[in-house]
């Protein structure tokens, strides 16, 4: 019988997420789209780069079977305060489909991110 790889494992484990999140990551820092919202900008601006992707490779690598543990503040607390408007998630998603777009992420694979991801967004976008 054979045995099931996690998510984790065939995305290629630490090295291999933390580079996809290392590219991720500088363009959402840069994204107008997000930055038009002045708390995101801010934000962008106060958090050290270098920590904020540690954080998310930790958090991905959690969330997809890895055996790293997240060790960073709940969507919510991190996010709530700066009112994230439903075009500006759509613009972080289409941030993430070209970081997956560089990488060449298997569609099964950047489909079980995606729900991942979309779990986390009535944690992040504003409720009108």
């Amino acid at each position: 019988m054979s045995e099931t790889k996690s998510l984790y494992e065939r995305l290629g484990g630490v090295f291999a997420i933390a580079a996809v999140v290392d590219d991720f990551i500088d363009r959402i820092m840069v994204d107008s789209r997000l930055n038009v919202n002045p708390k995101v900008d801010d934000a962008h601006h106060k958090v050290s780069k270098a920590g904020f992707k540690y954080l998310v490779t930790e958090q991905v690598c959690h969330a997809t079977g890895g055996p790293q543990r997240y060790t960073g503040r709940s969507m919510y607390d991190s996010h709530a305060h700066l009112e994230i408007s439903e075009s500006e998630w759509k613009a972080f998603l289409d941030d993430l489909n070209q970081t997956f777009d560089k990488f060449g992420v298997p569609a099964v694979e950047r489909q079980e991110l995606f729900a991942i991801v979309d779990s986390t967004k009535n944690d992040i976008v504003l409720k009108k």
